[in-house]
């Protein structure tokens, strides 16, 4: 060996990462996934979406679906449960009926993939098993005359439901309509007015003097 010839030093010996650095790696991972897996869902529905598409997505190993949601069923599921804490959120008792709707309609335009993923659970019954919807607020609203005495508390339900995911579920109708696109802030702007007006027309009339 020449004089002048320089040593490699000696590699170091590879650190194993520290539990709080997992944690972070595997909380950042299951992250990835999920937002990869509602963009699948929402936009293929669950029998369309592939699990090598969502880890592509998520740039990561399909295997880590299986090891932290058991598959796509798993991650269907986590997803329904990630929606739930999302709504608990959004719902605000103290809120008048109109505004509260409004707030799930502007929720559902600043992230539409839950009501898209939503409807194709709807067309292909691929809806995760949930319990019947709780009506027991809305009845209270009711007899606070929020919503009048001779409507079904049901029926009113499944309009808002219509009413805010509507520009979802017939961006075409929405352009034949009004003449304006779904996405823009015009439409939004004047069918929020709009769905206001509509959850006030349906409360209780108020008793002349």
């Amino acid at each position: 060996m020449q004089e002048n010839e320089r040593q490699e030093p000696p590699k170091k010996p590879r650190r194993a990462p520290a539990p709080a650095e997992r944690k972070l790696d595997s909380e950042r991972s299951c992250r990835l996934l999920l937002d990869a897996a509602m963009d699948e869902f929402a936009e293929k529905g669950y029998a369309g979406a592939r699990v090598q598409s969502i880890a592509d997505r998520a740039g990561l190993n399909k295997q880590l679906i299986s090891y932290y949601f058991g598959g796509k069923e798993g991650l269907h599921r986590e997803l329904h449960r990630q929606w739930l804490r999302r709504e608990e959120t959004i719902v605000d008792p103290a809120l008048p009926l109109d505004e509260l709707i409004v707030r799930y309609l502007r929720e559902t335009f600043a992230d539409p993939r839950a009501t898209r993923l939503h409807l194709w659970n709807g067309l292909t019954g691929c809806a995760p098993e949930q319990a019947p919807e709780d009506l027991s607020a809305l009845r209270r609203r009711q007899a606070g005359g929020e919503l009048a005495e001779d409507l079904d508390p049901a029926a009113a339900m499944l309009l808002f439901m219509a009413l805010v995911s509507a520009p979802v579920a017939m961006p075409h109708t929405v352009r034949q309509l009004f003449g304006l696109d779904p996405d823009s802030p015009e439409f939004r702007e004047h069918y929020t007015e709009q769905l206001r007006r509509i959850v006030r027309h349906l409360a209780q009339p108020q008793d002349p003097d």
